[in-house]
């Protein structure tokens, strides 16, 4: 947790431009992360289940358009 700590104190004490970079910066960095996630995770068929289960609602009639 040390290198938590140390990142938090290097945050709080940015200047509100370098803030504002780094805030980018890190959304764009997680959602690289997040888009690498879920690739893994359809490729191991983890959300096929969750997938199955929005059709079948479907094909029931239990779905409205958008």
């Amino acid at each position: 947790m040390a290198d938590i700590d140390k990142i938090e104190r290097e945050v709080a004490s940015l200047n509100p431009r370098d803030l504002a970079a780094f805030r980018a910066w890190f959304s764009s960095y997680d959602a690289a992360a997040w888009d690498r996630q879920l690739e893994v995770d359809v490729a191991r068929g983890a959300l096929d289940s969750l997938a199955d289960a929005a059709l079948a609602q479907h094909r029931a009639a239990h779905s409205r358009p958008l």
